[in-house]
């Protein structure tokens, strides 16, 4: 996950960033666009591990915590591009103070929620917060810091914020679930939210690159709503059947959206999605291949913490620290990524960490009612996240090599959002999936078949991801 998130604000960095006056120290000003990195990233992980603890005290279906997790991640990849070129056009520091607020205002409604419609509208507005926070944050530390030595200090530290945000969500929101409850997994946005306000309104200070082009408002709300409603469709299918018109409905409106969202974006002057990209084989092939994998790769976390504490019987505090190996692996994959890519190539170092992956899935889709934790979690899923590590950055590299040098940015914000709603929509189908199998049965032998049927699905997805790199990604990274 830290990987897709940094794609993402990579996609908003300017052209030619300029540094502010102001009497701020810079040190100060990285000090706080990383501390907002944090809350972004950290808030993807950390509340899954709160997943069981929320059903039960909030009465939630097995099925129903998909949203809990879907409704953060659909209005941040629906809303991300609209974000950062809200940063552009009205600047920086205040898209920063605003996604800032509306994440730690909803970060005290979920919290205080009595009723899993309070949770789930609290989580989709702290995802619209972290989609106008996010793409902010690295602008205004490239603005912060002038070219050279130090700006590269800066933007590691940028990056390594962010890493050790995705790393410790597991083992973070253990400690707070088992010392608190699940609810300080989202109260305690609040008053470090609070804090970075206070001193954002203090120490920054205002940058923009306005151009004149407007904000495609309608394309971010027909994409996103067409994701929700495709995955409320999906999810129906365990209940009523794919019959069904309670099922069929929102299949058609949600596949309506998204044609509306295509038309839109074919006619308007400055989409979100420029149609025109998907024609370029680099782009679009990088683009499918994003999607595919962060389809079965996003759910990953969602089951193995549910797999620890509702068959495993880890408490909360243990499955988050028992997956921190696997957080700690996307970091060393994707360090190890660009070394492998100037030996093999970046369509090999893809096609070479989707099937690590691969590897993953399969080992994991073995898993018993009583496995052991080297067996059934750390070294599967080691495996799943290296290759995840391993996959991401070649494609975004190969993606970016098919744009011209002014749309670079551009082409790694939608990788990205590929990524994003992939996973949304994939963690959909297998939860969907998985609670089908269950049948119902809460027993642990149960939940182990329909959380291996989810990884089996996960492996095929995966498989496909592979066969199409082999196919459609060209050899070699062009040069523009």
């Amino acid at each position: 996950m830290t990987a897709m998130l940094e794609a993402a604000e990579v996609a908003h960095r300017p052209r030619k960033p300029r540094r502010p006056r102001s009497a701020s120290p810079a040190w100060l000003v990285v000090a706080l666009a990383c501390a907002g990195q944090f809350l972004v990233v950290l808030d993807v992980s950390v509340v899954n591990v709160a997943l069981p603890s929320m059903r039960a005290d909030l009465g939630m279906s097995e099925s129903g915590l998909q949203w809990v997790v879907n409704a953060y991640s659909i209005a941040f990849a629906g809303f991300m591009l609209l974000g950062g070129r809200a940063g552009d056009l009205y600047g920086r520091k205040r898209m920063f103070l605003v996604g800032l607020g509306l994440f730690t205002a909803a970060s005290l409604a979920g919290g205080l929620a009595q009723g899993d419609a309070e949770l789930l509208i609290a989580r989709a507005v702290q995802g619209l917060g972290a989609a106008v926070l996010a793409p902010a944050t690295l602008t205004i530390v490239t603005s912060a810091v002038p070219e050279g030595a130090a700006r590269a200090r800066a933007i590691a530290t940028w990056t390594a914020v962010g890493a050790g945000g995705g790393a410790a969500g597991g083992f973070v929101g253990g400690l707070l679930v088992d010392t608190l409850s699940w609810r300080w997994v989202l109260l305690i946005n609040v008053p470090v939210g609070a804090l970075v306000l206070l001193g954002s309104l203090l120490w920054l200070t205002e940058s923009r690159s306005g151009d004149g082009r407007r904000l495609d408002l309608p394309g971010a709300l027909l994409v996103t709503g067409g994701l929700a409603v495709l995955a409320y469709g999906i999810s129906q299918t365990e209940a009523e059947g794919w019959t069904a018109a309670a099922t069929l409905l929102p299949l058609a409106a949600g596949l309506a959206l998204v044609g509306g969202f295509l038309l839109v974006e074919s006619r308007t002057a400055a989409p979100l999605m420029p149609l025109g990209l998907l024609r370029v084989r680099a782009v679009a092939s990088a683009n499918a291949a994003m999607f595919l994998s962060g389809s079965a790769m996003f759910s990953m976390w969602f089951f193995m913490t549910l797999y620890a504490q509702n068959v495993l019987g880890y408490s909360p505090l243990a499955a988050g620290a028992s997956l921190i190996p696997t957080s700690l692996a996307i970091v060393v994959g994707s360090k190890l990524a660009p070394r492998f890519m100037r030996r093999l190539g970046a369509r090999w170092v893809a096609v070479l960490g989707t099937t690590v992956a691969v590897a993953g899935f399969d080992w994991q889709s073995t898993m018993t009612a009583d496995g052991g934790y080297v067996t059934a979690i750390m070294c599967p899923g080691i495996l799943m996240m290296l290759g995840a590590g391993l996959a991401v950055t070649p494609l975004a590299s190969l993606a970016i090599s098919g744009a011209a040098p002014g749309e670079a940015g551009l082409v790694s914000g939608l990788v990205n959002t590929s990524r994003t709603m992939g996973g949304s929509l994939g963690l959909a189908v297998l939860s969907t999936l998985a609670a089908a199998r269950t049948g119902g049965v809460a027993s642990p032998e149960a939940l182990t078949e329909g959380y291996a049927l989810a990884f089996r699905v996960g492996t095929g997805v995966l498989l496909c991801g592979v066969v199409l790199m082999l196919a459609w990604l060209p050899r070699k990274i062009s040069a523009n």
